[in-house]
């Protein structure tokens, strides 16, 4: 393993446990704490995850830019994050937050709210 720029690296029993993509991201959901809502999916690297447990503040990997960004860096819309888990084949990553403000790009509290595929039952 390799030490990042800013001298964050993740731990290697954390690295030795992730199933990444063949572009080397594994898919990340935020939760919120206390209530359980979903609020967003978006990719890490070695480098977000280590970076997000380092600072406790959500930290992610664009695909599209191809650049790392932290949640609410320029919205103001901050993750804090209370804790970390892996799921049990090491595929997705799970972060429980308090989120302030919205967490999705549209200005909506969950990225999920949008379009209902199918309603819940009574």
């Amino acid at each position: 393993m390799t030490e990042n720029i800013d001298g964050t690296e993740l731990d290697p029993a954390i690295a030795a446990r992730l199933k990444r993509s063949a572009d080397g991201l594994v898919p990340a959901i935020a939760q919120q704490r206390g209530t359980g809502e979903v609020l967003m999916m978006a990719w890490m690297d070695d480098r977000a995850l280590a970076l997000t447990l380092a600072t406790r503040k959500g930290t992610y990997y664009s695909r599209s830019r191809q650049q790392y960004w932290v949640k609410g860096e320029t919205s103001g819309h901050t993750q804090y994050v209370h804790e970390v888990r892996l799921d049990c084949d090491g595929d997705t990553v799970l972060l429980i937050v308090d989120q302030t403000g919205p967490a999705c790009h549209t200005g909506t509290r969950t990225c999920f709210d949008a379009d209902i595929l199918l309603p819940p039952t009574e």
